[in-house]
């Protein structure tokens, strides 16, 4: 097929994947979904991304793009459904990082990671958007703009900027580059991805954009509205959807140009346990409303979720607090290798290497402080409230009033603590995916991210009789300071999934909430009006990762 000999004579036989089950690991999304593809694209430059896309333009071919595929809501892996064959075009190999004023912006490319960012700011004591969270498994920057992703950092906001480099297929079928960086790379798009590639231009002396920026604006002012009845932010928010932010691959971004900020300096977490959830909505809503400093983060678990992660996520935690973030796309490739040459073993059970790594884990000690297993054991609610600056002298006389008359505690972390105390909170998200490959055969989960209203008082579900008695497990963890919450079912045996979400999201919508808050629609749920008119303005003739937000996926946006 000409299509499949020309990229391979672009990116040479090594990258690209033709293999149904080689390419598995690309066409299979992180907690579900999978579709076919003809083949697995990874170009290695920003100019073999170009000519890839041009092939694809040419031969009417769907382009999928793809960087760590940690999409929860199978947003960068291919469907079912198509009009046209599907290429997934994965830029993790366009690593390229630069720093570009002295630091107080960057560059980031298709596969510069939130990891390698955070770390190689930290010699110049800036820090990017978001320091916590998917940095962890690997996902990249630029999925984080598309995807409006991050948040937890409560001064910030999520991903966003106005400023990016990105192709998109016009009105009249035509593919363009689209050079809204603020920077003069030239005119063609080769000479543009030339000089950007080979830094052809003044790092330190890029001229400031006056007309866009390369960050999320007013977010300390909505935040601290708490009587607000609209949520803080979500996926479908008007004001966060511009060009590459917000597009969720309906475009092909190369380049992003984004703001940093100085260091936090001094920091400390503050882990507070109660029993009662209006303790926590008491102090959400002073903590905002009244701090002169704001809180840098504040995270939320439930003791359930506690839990369970201590049990299914402690090989997790412990890979990353020992070795670190690098390793983890290499072992996800190597775990994904074994699944796929083991599942033709009849000896080996499907998701041998889960199986594996849960059972290697018991071998090992408890890893969580003793004071978190203290608290685990009298409370069922814990927040770690993070305060930098001047702020930690102001938490702290507000807590130790606070809880003179408020049921609860709390305890400053030491350095371990908190790094422990993160960590556990944020290998919660896979622990539906492990305890579902443990019991394959016998349950669903259904996972939902939501944005609560900013004067949701009662935040904490409580679901009617006839909806609750279907689940095992909830697991309800987030960022709590905005009323972003994750919460994961893990269903009963028998349980239709599909058929108890319409039931939750019907909750939701009574309570005022909205959803998906930060995972982005995929093809999981409807796209709102105002993200199906941003996927339409960016890609009119619907060639880039069409169906998303379950959206038709014919070309030029034909209904069936």
């Amino acid at each position: 097929m000409s299509t499949i000999k020309d990229l391979t004579a672009i990116v040479g036989s090594h990258h690209i994947v033709t293999s149904a089950a080689k390419s598995l690991r690309y066409r299979k999304g992180y907690r579900s979904g999978q579709g076919e593809a003809l083949a697995v694209v990874m170009p290695g430059t920003l100019l073999e991304m170009w000519q890839v896309l041009k092939v694809l333009h040419r031969d009417n071919i769907i382009i999928l793009m793809q960087a760590s595929n940690t999409s929860l809501t199978e947003g960068s892996t291919p469907s079912e459904g198509y009009d046209r064959d599907v290429v997934v075009v994965k830029g993790s190999r366009i690593k390229d990082l630069q720093l570009i004023n002295q630091g107080k912006q960057i560059l980031a490319f298709p596969g510069t990671t939130l990891a390698n960012l955070e770390k190689t700011l930290k010699p110049l004591s800036r820090e990017p958007h978001s320091v916590i969270g998917s940095s962890t498994l690997g996902a990249s920057v630029i999925g984080g703009i598309n995807n409006n992703s991050g948040g937890a950092l409560i001064q910030r906001g999520p991903a966003y900027t106005e400023l990016a480099l990105y192709a998109r297929i016009d009105e009249n079928n035509e593919l363009h580059l689209v050079n809204h960086l603020g920077i003069d790379l030239g005119n063609t798009p080769e000479e543009i991805l030339d000089n950007l590639a080979n830094h052809r231009f003044d790092l330190n002396n890029v001229p400031n954009s006056e007309e866009r920026v390369g960050h999320n604006r007013d977010y300390e002012e909505r935040v601290r509205a708490v009587d607000s009845d609209m949520p803080t932010r979500y996926n479908a928010d008007p004001k966060g959807l511009y060009e590459a932010s917000g597009a969720a691959g309906k475009v092909a971004t190369f380049a992003v140009r984004l703001d940093t900020y100085p260091s936090e300096g001094e920091s400390q977490v503050f882990y507070i346990g109660t029993n009662s959830p209006a303790v926590l909505e008491k102090m959400r809503r002073h903590i905002l409303a009244n701090f002169k400093n704001l809180p840098v983060s504040g995270e939320y678990m439930h003791k359930d979720a506690y839990d369970l992660a201590k049990i299914y996520g402690k090989d997790s935690l412990m890979v990353i607090d020992k070795v670190g973030t690098d390793i983890l796309p290499t072992m996800f490739g190597l775990k994904a290798s074994a699944e796929r040459l083991l599942g033709h073993v009849p000896t080996f059970k499907p998701y041998f290497p889960d199986r594996f790594l849960q059972r290697a884990g018991h071998l090992f000690p408890n890893q969580l402080p003793k004071r978190m297993e203290d608290y685990a054991n009298r409370f069922q609610h814990y927040l770690q409230l993070k305060m930098s600056g001047e702020g930690i002298a102001e938490a702290r006389t507000y807590l130790n009033e606070f809880f003179k008359e408020e049921e609860g505690e709390f305890f400053e972390a030491n350095a371990d603590e908190a790094n422990k105390a993160s960590l556990h909170r944020y290998v919660t998200a896979s622990v539906p995916i492990r305890y579902q490959e443990l019991h394959q055969d016998e349950i669903d989960i259904l996972p939902i991210d939501v944005a609560l209203r900013r004067n949701d008082d009662d935040w904490f579900e409580t679901l009617p009789k006839e909806i609750d008695d279907k689940i095992e497990y909830k697991l309800y963890y987030g960022h709590f300071l905005d009323h972003v919450m994750h919460q994961d079912y893990i269903l009963k045996p028998g349980v239709d999934a599909h058929e108890l979400k319409q039931e939750m999201l019907k909750l939701f919508d009574k309570r005022g909430a909205i959803y998906p808050a930060e995972h982005n629609v995929g093809h999981l749920y409807d796209a709102a009006p105002a993200l199906i008119e941003h996927y339409k303005k960016n890609d009119p003739t619907n060639s880039f990762n069409p169906g998303i937000g379950k959206t038709t996926k014919r070309k030029w946006w034909e209904e069936y």
